[in-house]
This record gives C-alpha cells, sequence and structure tokens, in this order.
C-alpha cells in the first residue's frame, strides 16, 4: 500500500507549517474578525460605520515571475509584501480601503521554513495596510511544481462609499496628471528583467549605483501607495488613479481614460436617442 507522503505529500509538514503561522495570521486581526485560522471559511464581521452607501471591491492578483528572483536568492519575505501591497493599490485605484486578505500558496514538496518565510511577509503587509488576514490555502502537488519552486496569489476585499468611488469617469481635459515614484519594477517586467540581467550577471553582484546588488534591487518590495493617496481621497481631490503594472504608463492610464470615453459616448447616445424621440 502506498501512503499518501509515499506520494509525495507531507501532511505532518502541512500541520507544522499551520502551527507557525497561527500567531502570524493572529497578529492581522482586529475586532471585525470573528473566527481563528482553522476553519473552513474567515468571518469578518461587515460593520461598516462612517460609510453611507458601502459597496464592496474585490481584486485577485499574483506577482510572476518575481518569484524566481526570490528562489534565486532563497529569500521568501519579500514576496508576499509585494503580493499584499499589489492588491491593495489595485483596490485602491477604485478609491477603497482594504479590509482583509485571503492568500493562496502551491508548491510540489512543502517547506515549512520558506512557507512561513512568505506568510510571515503576508502578515506584515496586512498590518501595516490595515487589513486582516483571514483565511488562505496551502497546497502541495508534486510533479507540478519543480523542486525549490512555488507559487502564490491573493484575493482582497475592500470598501468604498457608493460616491466616492473613483473609475475615471469625472475626469475632464485639463486634469493634472501625476505620478508617483516607485521604488523598483515592483511586480511587473520580470520575465524581460531576468532575461537582461541573467545569467550575463550573478544575483549576488554588487553595484555602486544600485546600492545594492542586483538580487537585493530586483527583491524590493511592491510598495504600497494606501497611506499617501487615501488623505487625497478622503477629501474627493482624485478623480482617477492607475496602478502602473503589466502594460506600464500608456496602457493602465488607458484604463481609466477608456471609461471616460465610454461614459461620454453613452450620455451621446442617450442623447441622440431623445432628440430622435422628440421628433418621430
Amino acid at each position: 500500500m502506498i501512503t499518501y507522503k509515499q506520494a509525495g505529500v507531507d501532511i505532518e509538514a502541512g500541520e507544522e507549517t499551520v502551527n507557525r503561522i497561527k500567531p502570524l495570521v493572529r497578529s492581522t486581526f482586529n475586532k471585525n474578525v470573528l473566527t481563528d485560522i482553522g476553519l473552513f471559511g474567515g468571518f469578518y464581521e461587515a460593520n461598516f460605520k462612517g460609510f453611507q452607501k458601502p459597496v464592496l471591491v474585490a481584486s485577485t492578483d499574483g506577482v510572476g515571475t518575481k518569484l524566481k528572483i526570490a528562489f534565486m536568492l532563497d529569500k521568501h519575505d519579500s514576496v508576499g509584501q509585494c503580493l499584499v501591497n499589489h492588491c491593495v493599490n489595485d483596490i485602491l485605484c477604485c478609491g477603497a480601503k482594504p479590509l482583509f486578505f485571503l492568500d493562496y500558496f502551491a508548491t510540489g514538496k512543502l517547506q515549512p521554513d520558506v512557507t512561513v518565510q512568505v506568510i510571515s511577509g503576508f502578515a506584515s503587509a496586512c498590518r501595516e495596510n490595515g487589513c486582516a488576514l483571514i483565511g488562505g490555502e496551502t497546497a502541495e502537488m508534486p510533479s507540478l511544481y519543480q523542486d525549490g519552486e512555488y507559487d502564490i496569489s491573493g484575493t482582497i476585499v475592500g470598501v468604498v462609499d457608493k460616491d466616492k468611488i473613483v473609475n475615471g469617469s469625472k475626469i475632464q481635459q485639463g486634469n493634472v496628471l501625476i505620478g508617483l515614484d516607485s521604488n523598483g519594477l515592483h511586480t511587473n517586467g520580470y520575465s524581460l528583467a531576468r532575461a537582461v540581467f541573467f545569467p550575463k550577471f550573478d544575483a549576488n553582484k554588487y553595484f555602486d549605483e544600485l546600492g545594492t546588488t542586483i538580487g537585493d534591487a530586483l527583491l524590493k518590495t511592491h510598495k504600497s501607495y494606501l497611506h499617501t493617496v487615501q488623505p487625497l481621497l478622503e477629501f474627493n481631490l482624485l478623480r482617477g488613479i492607475s496602478h502602473i503594472t503589466g502594460g506600464g504608463i500608456i496602457g493602465n492610464t488607458k484604463r481609466i481614460i477608456c471609461k471616460l470615453r465610454r461614459s461620454r459616448n453613452a450620455e451621446n447616445r442617450r442623447a441622440n436617442r431623445r432628440y430622435r424621440q422628440g421628433y418621430t
């Protein structure tokens, strides 16, 4: 008889991982979290004090091939932070503040030390962004992933008042476009970056221009813009926000400018219908 462990799934390693991450996850809890880690779902009390018409905003993402740099350097704490901050920035573009986050961690062979590093990154970023890590999934799938590799993704849920939704529909000609600087590549463009730098350079090679090694420069944590942008949202100073990820400045700015164009086209169609109806 073949056991589950012989087939490549280590239940004991999974239990060890859960026990080690419990305090990390609990450190993100607030009064709205009603359950501990380990149940089949996370409970978050929908208490939206201060919101007139609360609207939930959700987003899911990953960090792509930036993980290859983490594998290369055997450094795994920052990619978890990158994932949370990426998701926070996505819903921030809608005017939403984060409520809770759920993660997915999949690997071929579970290594508790590595998994705990990744999840410690999730927890750290959740605390910094004021959201709770209320659940997740750790999947061990032999033969699907190469040895020493894993993949991560996450889902975030936030809230925004319906009257304060930011979607680009209020953008007008003459509005000013302001860019906030990044601290690196964030979580996009790593397939190109790896093709440029490796194997030409060693990931541990130090560059004076960077003030660090190539590997550490590429692993810089994806910045969260929440605390910078949130005060501007509270005073209704922003009409559109783009998170510059895949597609760059032009591609991501188009996403809200096109929203404006669609809105105006819809208004024109309605006006044309009213015009025709008035003369038939």
